[in-house]
């Protein structure tokens, strides 16, 4: 194990910086930037299906909102232990910048932001959502860098010369000093990186559409989170000797699997309009004379 430590990957010595009595995390820093590169790509995306730019703030203006929230209240529910159990402290469940945001939470309840976004614009959700979904998992692998640096949800030990350092204060009660693990932080990233571009040139080679690249997002991420899953020793709530998130991923990605087989055959191709209703003869007249102006 010793002669692998050079090979090893480091842990970062701290992951808060003080400007003067205001902490500077690297997890919210990571969160951040993961938002940004989503809007950047998804204004892209949106733009090409023939959108308005100033769309994608408006609808992002409600759906990053209720994302966070969402995913702070499915952490809390699936770990709860550190919050509600014995010795844990109910108050922490607020302090999102110590970490803990679980994705399905954030995916339900962000739907639900941009669903109200997207009404408010007069534009429909689901082509909406296939323009997010790359974005979506660039943003979650720039997320998962705050993990890294938090020196948390890490996989069991390993003798791989790419494994994780710990820190003692961050190690598991009884595994010897050098101990190393899977990265798993590394994994999800690379696997979301990898799974965003999969989606562009799916999208582009048979142009999907009516919500299945959303679809197809879930399904690329529910297999890779499966594997990852199956890999971490963080606590977790068990359901039949499986981690939660084990069998969320299971049924949700399987579920994702057959509404895109079942839309692909009832609505191939892209969507037609990304207007929820058609623009009235008024609507045109309008328009002409604001370009005759």
């Amino acid at each position: 194990m010793n002669a692998l430590l050079p090979l090893a990957i480091p842990s970062p010595s701290t992951g808060v910086w003080h400007l003067g009595p205001f902490p500077l995390r690297a997890y919210a820093f990571a969160i951040l930037l993961g938002i940004v590169a989503a809007l950047w790509l998804t204004r892209r995306r949106w733009v090409e299906r023939g959108g308005d730019a100033d769309t994608t703030l408006e609808v992002a203006f409600w759906a990053v909102p209720f994302g966070i929230v969402g995913g702070r209240i499915y952490h809390v529910i699936t770990s709860p232990d550190a919050y509600f159990g014995v010795g844990g402290d109910p108050i922490r469940a607020l302090y999102i910048w110590e970490g803990g945001l679980g994705i399905w939470g954030a995916v339900a309840f962000g739907a639900v932001g941009a669903w109200i976004g997207c009404h408010r614009q007069g534009v429909r959700l689901a082509p909406w959502g296939d323009a997010l979904a790359p974005g979506l998992l660039v943003a979650q692998a720039i997320g998962r860098l705050g993990n890294w640096f938090n020196q948390e949800l890490f996989g069991g030990p390993t003798t791989l010369p790419w494994g994780l350092r710990i820190d003692a204060a961050h190690m598991p009660v009884g595994d010897p000093a050098g101990t190393l693990y899977h990265p798993t932080f590394l994994y999800e990233m690379l696997w979301c990186l990898a799974g965003a571009a999969l989606l562009v040139w799916i999208d582009r080679r048979f142009q999907l559409g009516h919500g299945r690249v959303f679809l197809l997002y879930i399904v690329v991420y529910t297999t890779g989170r499966l594997w990852i899953e199956l890999l971490r020793i963080d606590p977790a709530e068990l359901i039949l000797g499986l981690r939660i998130n084990v069998w969320t991923s299971i049924i949700v990605g399987l579920g994702a699997l057959v509404a895109f087989v079942v839309v692909g055959r009832r609505h191939p191709g892209r969507d037609t309009t990304l207007l929820l209703a058609p623009p009235t003869v008024q609507d045109d007249e309008e328009i002409a004379t604001d370009s005759a102006r």
